[in-house]
């Protein structure tokens, strides 16, 4: 575990000295629970205005969700993080304004890892397309766009790859409301 706080800690001060806006946010739970604990946070949840505890990897969270392809950049050319593993977005609430633009990289040399974060605004869900830098992003920034409604701008083939092209809506946001039925077959 050391190894990802180690490499979210150089990666942040990096492209901090490179200028970028980036906070590093670590966990702040031991990495193995003890027993009793799920109870102990379900009923802090229920708290008004609880400290949010999490365990898990850390991840750096771009605040200025346009320079983000100039930090994929930076990332693959100079701090060797040449495989993106991952991208897609993430709602957590209904009610949130905003979605999470998730990324998962990958230095196979370095070998370390490291998550990036970036607010993507429901009122305005548009983000650059990092297929420029990282041509794995393709067709996970395609999922991504279908099931929560993101639009990747720059993107080189934007087509659908899970849903029929004529679906409405986006099913992972958590106010998608499944239709009864799609072309005469039941959705419930």
């Amino acid at each position: 575990m050391e190894v990802l706080f180690e490499a979210a800690r150089d990666a942040a001060a990096a492209l901090q000295a490179a200028g970028f806006e980036v906070e590093l946010h670590q966990p702040n739970l031991p990495v193995y629970a003890p027993e009793g604990e799920s109870k102990r946070l379900a009923k802090k949840h229920k708290e008004e205005d609880p400290v949010h505890e999490w365990r898990g990897d850390p991840y750096l969270a771009l605040k200025d969700r346009s320079r983000l392809l100039e930090l994929c950049r930076f990332l693959r050319d100079e701090l060797g993080y040449e495989v993106l593993m991952d991208a897609t977005a993430v709602d957590f609430d209904a009610e949130d304004e905003h979605l999470w633009g998730v990324y998962q990289f990958l230095s196979v040399g370095r070998k370390r890892r490291l998550s990036l974060k970036t607010f993507i605004p429901k009122a305005d869900c548009r983000v650059d397309s990092v297929t420029a830098v990282y041509p794995a992003a393709d067709w996970h920034e395609r999922e991504a766009s279908e099931m929560f409604g993101v639009e990747y701008l720059g993107h080189p083939d934007p087509r659908h790859i899970l849903l029929p092209d004529d679906w409405v809506g986006h099913p992972l946001r958590k106010d998608y409301q499944y239709p009864d039925e799609y072309h005469g077959i039941s959705c419930k």
